[in-house]
């Protein structure tokens, strides 16, 4: 049974591979449907909403059909202007905005390499043998820091992706099973100028930070890198320091789900 948070978590999920971003904003009702979204009630929807926009604005391409989408840019002002909503919420509907907002960038295949290499990846949830971990990043102050953050994560050889909440200060990396925590901690280390901290659940799911000593630690480094690290094969194993982990993206990105998906909000939002 469809319902508004698990339409907007799978078109979040589709829309966390590349492959489908511009599917989903050329169809003809999953983009209105996400402006809809945007005036949502529930926080939990909101948040995925937006996370979608997010991962959907990757591709330069879309950022004009999605900035010129009537009620996107109004609601999204709403939502940055709007009282009552958490941190996460605010600053991410202004990181969108802004990026809806900024002026067209002349585009050369060497600008769109680096840019590929050395901005935000997003967690893939279809990567295999692989975990999440977030960590508290103290000094993670503005973005260019949060570059400095980047470069030094690219380093790592087994960092399959990575995604940043700048409000909270937060980072959650996928990385291949057999990597150790410390391993980013000693590259974040490397900075100077930030520190990294594992961000677990208690056994009362209380959040709590724990400590990681990067002093040691061999971090093997990635000798070129690739636009985007290599996945594998096998089934996901479950964290036994319970850190915090992202939904698993939903593997089918046929047109059949995504017509339900429109289907659905056609019917619900009569526009």
């Amino acid at each position: 049974m469809m319902d508004a948070l698990s339409v907007v978590c799978q078109l979040r999920d589709l829309a966390s591979e590349p492959q489908n971003r511009e599917v989903i904003v050329q169809d003809q009702g999953c983009l209105p449907g996400l402006v809809l979204f945007l005036d949502h009630k529930d926080p939990e929807v909101l948040l995925a909403t937006l996370q979608t926009l997010r991962y959907l604005a990757e591709l330069s391409p879309n950022i004009p059909n999605m900035k010129n989408e009537l009620g996107m840019m109004v609601s999204l002002e709403n939502l940055m202007a709007r009282e009552g909503l958490s941190v996460d919420i605010t600053a991410l509907a202004q990181e969108v905005y802004e990026i809806l907002s900024a002026p067209p960038k002349l585009s050369t295949c060497t600008a769109e390499t680096e840019r590929r290499k050395k901005s935000q990846f997003f967690i893939n949830s279809s990567n295999r043998k692989a975990k999440s971990v977030t960590l508290h990043i103290q000094g993670l102050d503005n973005t260019a820091l949060r570059g400095l953050c980047e470069e030094a994560l690219l380093t790592v050889k087994g960092v399959i992706s990575f995604t940043f909440q700048m409000a909270s200060k937060r980072c959650t990396v996928r990385i291949r099973s057999d990597l150790p925590t410390e391993s980013l901690a000693s590259a974040i280390a490397a900075t100077k100028v930030l520190s990294a901290q594992q961000v677990v659940k208690n056994d009362e799911g209380e959040e709590v930070l724990i400590p990681l000593n990067p002093s040691g630690v061999k971090v093997q480094q990635n000798s070129a890198l690739p636009d985007y690290l290599p996945e594998e094969e096998e089934s996901p194993d479950r964290e036994v320091d319970r850190a915090i982990s992202r939904t698993t993206a939903k593997e089918d990105a046929s047109g059949s789900w995504l017509n339900a998906a429109a289907s659905f909000l056609s019917k619900t939002f009569y526009w």
